[in-house]
C-alpha cells in the first residue's frame, strides 16, 4: 500500500479531508490486541471511544481503497444514528464507485438507513431487490433475502 494506494493523489485528499489517520506497526501493543489484528495491512474506521465501525484486511488498491473509507465513515454515521450522514457516503460511495467490491454492502446499508429514517419496508424490499439485480452473488443480497416478503 505505501507504493501504491498511500501516495495516490485521490487518496491523501481524501484522507485530509475527512479522517485523522493513524499508523501503527503490527507489533504495536496494546492496540493490535486491543483490536485483534492478526494481519496487515488492517484498515481500522474507529470514532473518538475507540469504537469500530469497520474493518478491512489485506492490500487494497486506490479504486478500493476509497470506498472502503466512504464505507466505514458511513457505518459510523449509522452506528450513530446520522442516518443522513450515513446515506450521503453510502449514495457517494455508490454513485462513485458502484463496482466496488464494497458496493453490496453499501446497498444494503443504505437500505436500512432509508428504513430507519422512516421511509418504510419499501426501502428494504428495494434495497434486496437491487442486491438481486446488481450483485447476486454477494453475501449481501443473502442478508437482504428476507426483504423479499415486504
Amino acid at each position: 500500500m505505501d507504493a501504491v494506494t498511500y501516495p495516490n493523489e485521490k487518496t491523501i485528499t481524501f484522507i485530509r479531508e475527512n479522517m485523522v489517520p493513524l499508523r501503527l506497526r503490527f507489533d504495536d501493543r496494546p492496540w493490535t490486541e486491543f483490536y485483534n489484528v492478526k494481519w496487515t495491512p488492517a484498515i481500522l474506521t474507529i470514532d473518538v471511544s475507540k469504537k469500530e465501525h469497520h474493518r478491512s484486511i489485506g492490500f487494497l488498491p486506490p479504486a478500493e481503497f476509497l470506498p472502503a473509507l466512504l464505507l466505514g465513515i458511513a457505518k459510523h454515521a449509522f452506528d450513530h444514528d446520522n442516518q443522513a450522514g450515513a446515506l450521503r457516503k453510502l449514495e457517494k460511495l455508490l454513485a462513485e464507485y458502484g463496482g466496488s467490491v464494497w458496493a453490496p454492502e453499501a446497498v444494503y446499508y443504505r437500505g436500512v438507513s432509508l428504513y430507519k429514517s422512516g421511509h418504510g419496508p419499501k426501502a428494504l424490499k428495494e434495497a434486496y431487490e437491487k442486491l438481486q439485480r446488481d450483485y447476486p452473488a454477494s453475501e449481501w443480497a443473502i442478508r437482504a433475502y428476507p426483504y423479499r416478503l415486504l
